[in-house]
């Protein structure tokens, strides 16, 4: 007779989880196809995933500084310093000093940067689409709140 003590989740192995039920393998993975399934369109069009990114947000939240947007886009500083270079090259987005803190550097989208996203929006949003095919309305609040919920958790900036 085993008199070992129950397994705790917590005590729990990978190969216990199964990669099928281990939410950040699958989260991986859903974003590597989202990536890939955009990479050919965006590359006709002059950007990288990560410069669609950056105008993405830039998009919804714009005149933000490039401390919290490599906090939105998920991108490190380094990468994003080389992806605002390339922007600005192209003209897309301009960076200006804060007037209060000169240390303080906020990114603007121009208007060809705002043009050039409404050509990518469109696979953006049907690779959205195709992601979330057969999931309805409630699935899908149900499941954005659980993603909330988590980012709340592993959290490490406010935004």
């Amino acid at each position: 007779m085993d008199q070992s003590a129950p397994q705790e989740p917590n005590d729990s192995t990978l190969g216990e989880i199964g990669l099928q039920q281990f939410a950040p393998y699958l989260m991986n993975r859903i974003m590597g196809r989202y990536n890939d399934t955009l990479r050919e369109d965006l590359r006709r069009q002059g950007l990288s995933v990560p410069q669609a990114r950056a105008l993405a947000v830039l998009s919804v939240i714009d005149r933000v500084t490039v401390n919290d947007l490599s906090v939105y886009t998920v991108i490190e500083q380094s990468t994003l310093s080389r992806t605002l270079d390339a922007l600005e090259a192209q003209g897309l987005v301009r960076r200006e000093t804060s007037r209060k803190d000169s240390r303080i550097k906020h990114v603007i989208m121009t208007d060809d940067g705002r043009a050039q996203f409404a050509l990518a929006w469109p696979p953006m949003k049907q690779a959205f689409d195709a992601m979330f095919d057969n999931i309805d309305e409630a699935e899908y609040a149900d499941f954005v709140a659980t993603l909330q919920k988590v980012l709340t958790n592993i959290r490490k900036h406010q935004i």
